[in-house]
């Protein structure tokens, strides 16, 4: 069930903001609450305990993944059914009316056409705090002339409808690929079944990676982890313990800390740099 929290705490949780910024993790789907006065969107409680409401064990992940790298997290507090922090406002999934089967009697009209009133209060609540919040911590990182790795954490149901999902882990990405080659090729080593792109696609405009990483030229890779290998606190420690000792080591490679554009398979239009 929800877990409604105060309409006074702001839409993220910020973790550790004054670490220094060489790693900013983020972590779009962490919670399954709603503010108070959304009550539960119209459906059964049972629904939120479902990963059409949050990323299970993601959360517990990226807490101990920055404090592994010392580094700052912003986790955004409420549901994904709320508004998904992981689309552009211009994106017909920001706020789903159907999810897995499930109807959600509290978004049947919230978009920009047919309650554009509810859509903005949503946007402005809940979704521009949040990319604010890392648009403040990458500025920050730049006034130190770090340029920070971004990374966005995320997990996976272990089957889809009929088709039972054989990777542990899976990194999605664009076309920088500056931190996934030598993540996928540390995480094949350790006998790992890994997702290159899958179980999902890193290709969609203005989704967090892209509108925080791609269009600043950062280094940047979105981890996905199969749920049940997260479930539990000592699942999430193993897996923040592996992926902040592979991170640690590609983020060292020569080049990786460079401002470079790639430019992006879902939008043509963004600059590349010349030695792309």
């Amino acid at each position: 069930m929800p877990n409604p929290a105060s309409g006074d705490l702001p839409p993220f949780e910020l973790v550790d903001p004054q670490a220094r910024a060489d790693f900013i993790v983020v972590c779009d789907h962490a919670s399954n609450a709603l503010p108070p006065e959304y009550g539960t969107l119209g459906l059964p409680a049972r629904e939120f305990e479902r990963h059409i409401a949050y990323d299970i064990g993601a959360a517990g992940v990226a807490r101990r993944l920055a404090a592994a790298l010392a580094a700052p997290a912003v986790l955004g507090r409420f549901s994904r059914l709320l508004i998904d922090l992981n689309r552009g406002e211009d994106d017909p999934t920001i706020v789903m009316k159907l999810s897995d089967g499930a109807i959600v009697p509290g978004n049947r009209d919230v978009d920009a056409r047919r309650n554009p009133q509810e859509f903005a209060r949503r946007i402005a609540r809940f979704h521009a705090p949040y990319h604010g919040e890392i648009e403040r911590l990458i500025a920050r990182a730049r006034a130190q002339d770090i340029v920070p790795v971004i990374v966005s954490v995320h997990s996976f149901t272990p089957r889809w409808r009929s088709f039972v999902r054989p990777w542990e882990t899976g990194l999605l990405w664009d076309r920088d690929d500056r931190l996934v080659r030598p993540l996928l090729a540390a995480l094949r080593a350790e006998g790992l079944t890994v997702g290159d792109n899958e179980p999902y696609t890193g290709r969609l405009r203005n989704d967090c990676m892209y509108a925080h990483a791609t269009v600043h030229g950062l280094p940047h890779v979105l981890i996905e982890i199969r749920q049940d290998l997260i479930e539990s606190e000592e699942g999430q420690a193993e897996w923040a313990s592996r992926y902040a000792r592979h991170l640690a080591g590609a983020a060292s490679l020569p080049g990786l800390r460079d401002i470079r554009f790639f430019g992006s398979h879902a939008d043509p239009s963004l600059p590349i740099s010349p030695e792309n």
